[in-house]
């Protein structure tokens, strides 16, 4: 019996392994790196041991470290959560030969799904419908999917529509493998058009039985990594269940595997299936099957490997989507962000890591208010998932439940998440892979009177401040005078603001029959046509939140006297991100387009193009390859010809 298991991962997944841990009497043990140290897994845990370090080279891929730390801290049991040591089956051994109990697959069994190439060969050997391989030097045929041999995630993995670009598309994919999983390997295989991405959910035990616990599609993606999942697919009928699932199970015991993992394949539009992998550990998106299946999947991975039999399978009931928020820009092309994550506030939470009682709202967070996001780690900060009877039912809970959460500090992707789950196109069930690509998702969920009404809000907030620190006449309203001749005016780079507050009320330009029904420095009451809206206002810095019915609005103040050392030269190429720059595809005094490649940066465990940022000639280049740099930092001058 395991008595103090050691989670080797960080964030949601170790606090999701937590509360099963503590619901079974077993103790907690977290690993953490420097950065990490205040981030709530590091902080709940029974006992928490420091892996000295920031990069995941250094912390959580660190395997002697972890083990280390799991016989400082006497445990019995590794659980490895996803990503990360997950699927190494070096990793798995030497936790097995240091004489923990390892709560995952065999060895063996990650060893013969590690590469996609193995993997494949098997599967097809096994009945397992594949996609065949494609040799690059002599594809004639497009689109194609260049995909990285080892690893997952989207990593590694480029679509190439035309001949020029699977050179670059070859040589990229191998460069972030390499950088992921140390191994470069790449193989090509058909793109199938309007295919969605379906997987099964498989558990093994040592005696031979197997349960497929229903499918999940995971269609919604964008650089190949999903965002959106949901168990049933809507796509997926009973006969077509079945076939799934026995070719879920055949896949399952052609590598004699036991525990979670998960078959993943790709459905074309004509109901034909074809193997992508297996993915030998929990997957992120676990918890829609756990709510429609009332299961606990890490409860039962920890029984498994305690060596009980498994019994009857459950029966499925309802429906879940799970919605993942990322510290990302869609706008951007996903570009991630980092920083302090002030606020974090998610209403109507039914459960926290486990499934709801009944039909309800449930969050999977690795973050708190407080909680800094490190640039070293994937930008994930939480999952919130809806468990309804309906699908309908299940994304309109979703989709107030995003809408309303206060989420205050770096950009994230929460009002594509929104605009997606309330999509004519998603609603109906016509989802596929390329869905973000055919449909735009990325508009603000407020609109540009809701941003202008917010940053009325928020000027008329930071006036009542003013008022109440005031040390004379603190009762007057902002600005007052007997006679005002000119309103009172406050500039944010998204609106500009002019108001003047008169015996008679408010009165703001451009915004006619608005009432001012109270004030506050955190909170403002406005009458917009005769309907009262609350707009809750919270200031940090130049950066002010206003959250309303009408949508959150992120607002960032103007200085009225800027510093002369601080504003840009035209043409400026500055970095987005902090970064390790990888590539650099031009040289001082080359003519460039703009929006043309001009170096790459790897950060957050992605590669990313930084493209011109004008037409003209390079003037002055400062970066290169291997150098480390910051955001904000210069990394080229681009002037005009």
């Amino acid at each position: 019996m395991i008595s103090r298991l050691l989670v080797a991962n960080r964030g949601e997944i170790a606090r999701r392994v937590f509360r099963t841990c503590r619901d079974l009497g077993i103790e907690t043990v977290a690993v953490f790196s420097e950065p990490d140290a205040r981030l709530p897994h590091a902080i709940e845990a029974d006992r928490a041991v420091l892996l000295p370090g920031a990069t995941p080279a250094e912390t959580y891929l660190d395997q002697k470290a972890i083990i280390g730390a799991a016989r400082a801290a006497g445990a019995d049991a590794i659980h490895p959560g996803y990503g990360f040591l997950s699927e190494n089956a070096g990793f798995a051994e030497e936790v097995i030969g240091a004489g923990l109990t390892w709560v995952g697959p065999p060895p063996a069994a990650i060893s013969a799904m590690g590469l996609k190439i193995d993997a494949k060969r098997l599967m097809r050997e096994s009945g397992v419908p594949v996609l065949p391989d494609l040799d690059p030097e002599t594809i004639t045929t497009f689109p194609v999917l260049v995909k990285a041999s080892a690893g997952g995630g989207g990593r590694g993995m480029r679509v190439v529509r035309g001949a020029a670009d699977l050179r670059e598309a070859v040589e990229s994919a191998r460069r972030e493998a390499e950088s992921a999983f140390g191994d470069p390997a790449v193989f090509c295989e058909p793109l199938l058009t309007g295919a969605r991405h379906i997987e099964v959910q498989v558990l093994a035990d040592t005696h031979g039985t197997v349960w497929t616990l229903g499918e999940r599609e995971c269609s919604i993606q964008r650089r190949h990594q999903k965002v959106i999942e949901e168990a049933p697919s809507p796509a997926v009928d009973t006969e077509l269940r079945q076939r799934l699932s026995e070719a879920a199970a055949a896949a399952a015991r052609a590598i004699g595997y036991t525990g979670a993992g998960t078959v993943e394949f790709m459905l074309a539009p004509d109901g034909g299936f074809f193997f992508l992998e297996v993915n030998t550990r929990l997957q992120v998106e676990h918890p829609v099957t756990e709510c429609v299946y009332g299961v606990d999947l890490v409860a039962l991975q920890i029984e498994v490997a305690e060596g009980a039999a498994l019994r009857d399978p459950p029966r499925p009931s309802g429906h879940a989507i799970e919605a993942r928020l990322y510290a990302e820009d869609p706008a951007e092309d996903y570009r991630p962000h980092s920083g302090t994550l002030h606020a974090f506030e998610v209403t109507g939470v039914d459960a926290e890591f486990r499934a709801p009682p009944s039909y309800g709202l449930r969050l999977d967070a690795g973050v708190a208010s407080g909680s800094v996001i490190s640039t070293h780690y994937d930008p994930m900060l939480a999952k919130v998932i809806a468990y309804a009877p309906t699908r309908a039912a299940a994304a309109r809970r979703l989709a107030a439940a995003l809408t309303g959460a206060r989420v205050h500090g770096p950009v994230t992707n929460r009002d594509q998440l929104v605009n997606t789950l309330r999509h004519r196109a998603f609603l109906s069930g016509d989802t596929d892979t390329g869905f973000l690509d055919h449909h735009d998702t990325t508009g603000r969920l407020a609109g540009d009177e809701a941003v202008r009404l917010s940053a009325l809000a928020a000027a008329l907030a930071q006036a009542a401040a003013n008022r109440t620190s005031a040390v004379v006449l603190g009762g007057l309203p902002s600005g007052w005078r007997n006679v005002p001749s000119q309103p009172q005016r406050s500039a944010f780079e998204e609106a500009e603001v002019a108001y003047r507050l008169t015996r008679d009320g408010l009165v703001a330009e451009g915004h006619e029959g608005v009432e001012l029904v109270g004030a506050g420095p955190s909170e403002v009451v406005l009458a917009v046509g005769g309907m009262r809206l609350r707009f809750a206002v919270t200031r940090y810095g130049r950066r002010v939140h206003v959250d309303s019915v009408l949508g959150p609005v992120a607002l960032t103040s103007i200085e009225r006297l800027p510093d002369p050392a601080e504003q840009i030269a035209p043409g400026t190429l500055l970095a987005p991100m902090p970064g390790s720059v990888i590539r650099i595809a031009v040289s001082e005094g080359d003519t460039v387009e703009r929006g043309q490649p001009m170096l790459w940066l790897e950060a957050m465990k992605m590669e990313h193009q930084i493209l011109a940022p004008a037409a003209g000639v390079v003037a002055t280049l400062h970066a290169e390859v291997g150098g480390q740099v910051e955001t904000g930092a210069v990394l080229a001058v681009v002037t005009e010809e």
